[in-house]
């Protein structure tokens, strides 16, 4: 009976003859077996690599990911096929498609690894960076990112994330949804990702960890023009948002009482006149008047005068409704545009006000007079309707004063 080939001269035949770049390597990462067709595709002779460790051959980056790989593997875990780069003896990086099988003894225990590695998608060879351009992809005010055609990521730069777990090359491997916690392919960015895919570039902007990025997604060609993966490229612009944020809030609010100011208030009674003239519904303009503003400040001064207009604003806003928009009007007076209101409504929260601010215990006292104007039975237009709710005002206010009293 001839003698048996044992698994180690077996694969020792296989690693001579293949022309892929197979390499054999323990579970430690050291490498036991290096086929000519490594030789060819790293530059590497079998004698310079033998008991050398396979980090020789990867880039910084991925060194993280490959000792993950072997954490998994000494758990019975292997991952199979993925897409990785490689340096080679020249200096070059080149992306390799890898496959990977176990290798087991007579008692199934895993005891090393097989890797087969070939040029993935006629990708040409590139110049390994430099220092200084991989210290300026490290701090990069951004993210750039690839990944394969599974949405796997296989690269990522950039220092602005917000955290320290997406640092430089730690993204490498991940699923795009797994990392991004979303598994719905139509929810961004997962679709853009999809459309680069298929040739169209996109770009918008989406929220990550409570920042607002600005991004771009397109296809990543090889050196043939075939689409191999997605390239993405995103800008922190999360300090620029609350910037306009604050300016759009500043142009549209009143600085000492926050409600909104008048050019806000018109813009609104014009948004509304239209709409209820669209859906035939009516809405209601309240017109109120801080009553003896000018005796206040006399008496008390101005600053009691501004608590004072801060107070009646702060009893509109808790009996509004959170549809209502109320703004000050300029001076002391005050508007609050009653969204699908109707006469009854508009009375009920002007009595509300009213006694709101009675009840307060705080000094100096203050009353308040109230006008209302209800579309469309009393104007049409914005300036129709706050012109009928100052008249209501008015003739309210004027019969009040002549019996020593403030209007409801």
């Amino acid at each position: 009976m001839p003698p048996s080939l044992r698994p180690e001269h077996l694969l020792a035949t296989i690693l001579s003859s293949a022309e892929d770049g197979l390499v054999s390597f323990a579970l430690d990462g050291t490498i036991q077996t290096w086929s000519e067709g490594a030789a060819r595709l790293y530059g590497y002779s079998a004698g310079e690599m033998a008991g050398e460790p396979l980090t020789r051959i990867l880039p910084r980056d991925e060194i993280p990911q490959f000792e993950e790989f072997l954490k998994k593997i000494r758990k019975g875990d292997c991952v199979c096929c993925e897409h990785a780069e490689r340096l080679r003896k020249d200096g070059t990086q080149i992306r390799v498609a890898v496959k990977r099988s176990q290798v087991q003894d007579e008692n199934g225990k895993i005891t090393g690894i097989v890797e087969r590695g070939r040029i993935d998608g006629g990708r040409a060879a590139e110049p390994a960076e430099e220092p200084e351009l991989r210290m300026v992809l490290e701090q990069l005010p951004g993210i750039l990112w690839t990944t394969d055609r599974n949405l796997r990521i296989t690269s990522n730069w950039g220092g602005e994330l917000g955290d320290t777990e997406t640092r430089p090359g730690t993204l490498i491997g991940q699923m795009l949804h797994d990392f991004l916690k979303c598994q719905d392919p139509h929810a961004a960015p997962i679709a853009q990702h999809g459309q680069a895919l298929n040739g169209t570039t996109s770009h918008f902007e989406y929220r990550h960890k409570n920042r607002d990025f600005e991004v771009h997604v397109g296809p990543l060609r090889s050196a043939t023009g075939e689409i191999v993966g997605c390239i993405g490229a995103g800008v922190d612009v999360t300090e620029r948002k609350r910037s306009e944020e604050q300016i759009r809030y500043q142009a549209t609010h009143d600085a000492l009482t926050g409600l909104a100011n008048y050019r806000a208030l018109v813009n609104t009674l014009e948004q509304e006149t239209r709409r209820a003239e669209r859906i035939q519904h009516s809405f209601a303009v309240l017109l109120l008047d801080l009553d003896e503003l000018k005796r206040i400040n006399d008496r008390f001064g101005h600053l009691a005068g501004n608590r004072a207009l801060k107070r009646l604003a702060g009893v509109i806003e808790e009996h509004c409704r959170v549809t209502d928009v109320a703004a000050r009007y300029g001076g002391d007076e005050f508007a609050v545009v009653l969204i699908d209101a109707d006469p009854g409504m508009a009375r009920q929260i002007a009595d509300r006000v009213v006694r709101a601010l009675h009840k307060q215990g705080e000094k100096p006292t203050l009353s308040v007079s109230i006008g209302i104007s209800v579309y469309p039975d009393d104007g049409r237009s914005a300036p129709e309707l706050l012109e009928a709710a100052d008249q209501h005002l008015y003739k309210r206010k004027k019969a009040f004063r002549s019996q020593g009293l403030s209007a409801p």
